[in-house]
């Protein structure tokens, strides 16, 4: 009787256990193999390791290791694509919003980054980090009135949130409403006077304001700086032409060539009168 059963009772089942141990031993090996090869920049063999093993079984952080691969080799769309099966899975993880709203950002689809951020904001209307992104967003799409209002509020709930204060001041510079982004920048300034990006937002507003000396003194705290700022350069090297400096001008000139060979065309024009 045993051996019947032996040879014939249990011969089926067996085999269906063996076979699935054996697909999550190759599972396990293709997900830690795929883990060491992106944590060591092997990103193409990360790729392909965690392809397989989600074609053997679906695990969500299998899942989450493609998508950060996939950013890293510049696959944005179906990183985006893993992302949303992530949002899928879990649909109240804000972290993954926040993570599609990036990828979007990446790949300069505003309209779809918006759509994100919505989705983010329906879970947590006071988090910092969409409602800055839904501003970044909003500037994409050239909505300048309602980037102001998103970063307006990302500032109401983060107090210290540089970025916004920065982002904010160079929209309404854009907009026109230099007293407001003068104010933003002072405050930006009275934090860290030597914030690379602030120096250069206050040298445009006096430009901007027709305040040409001082506008010169902030373009030269820029490239005090960081002397390869190729805008510092440029719009300072238009200024002085502007005034009459066309020595100072082709200094800046030759700066912007050394750093930008690239620009040459640009540059020939812009100081070529």
């Amino acid at each position: 009787m045993n051996f019947f059963k032996k040879l014939f009772g249990s011969s089926v089942s067996p085999s269906e256990d063996e076979q699935k141990e054996a697909e999550d031993k190759e599972f396990d090996v293709l997900k830690y193999d795929g883990m060491r090869a992106f944590k060591t920049g092997e990103t193409a063999f990360a790729i392909e390791c965690f392809r397989h093993a989600l074609r053997l079984q679906e695990d969500l952080e299998v899942r989450d290791y493609l998508s950060q691969a996939l950013i890293q080799s510049n696959e944005l769309l179906k990183a985006y694509d893993e992302l949303q099966k992530l949002a899928d899975a879990e649909p109240d993880n804000i972290q993954i919003v926040i993570r599609m709203a990036h990828v979007a950002y990446m790949m300069e689809n505003y309209t779809v980054m918006g759509d994100a951020c919505e989705r983010g904001k329906l879970l947590d209307k006071d988090n910092v980090d969409i409602n800055y992104l839904y501003a970044r967003a909003c500037l994409g799409m050239g909505d300048l009135v309602n980037t102001v209002a998103m970063l307006t509020k990302t500032i109401s709930l983060d107090e210290d949130c540089v970025s916004a204060y920065q982002l904010r001041g160079e929209t309404l510079l854009k907009m026109g409403d230099v007293e407001g982004a003068d104010a933003d920048v002072a405050w930006l300034l009275n934090h860290d006077e030597t914030n690379e990006d602030a120096l250069l937002l206050k040298a445009r507003i006096e430009e901007a304001q027709q305040n040409h000396a001082f506008a010169m003194e902030f373009y030269g705290k820029v490239i005090a700086q960081n002397p390869f700022n190729v805008d510092a350069f440029r719009e300072r090297g238009a200024i002085r032409l502007a005034q009459g400096d066309k020595q100072g001008a082709e200094e800046d000139m030759k700066q912007v060539l050394e750093l930008s060979p690239e620009m040459q065309q640009e540059v020939s024009g812009d100081y070529s009168n």
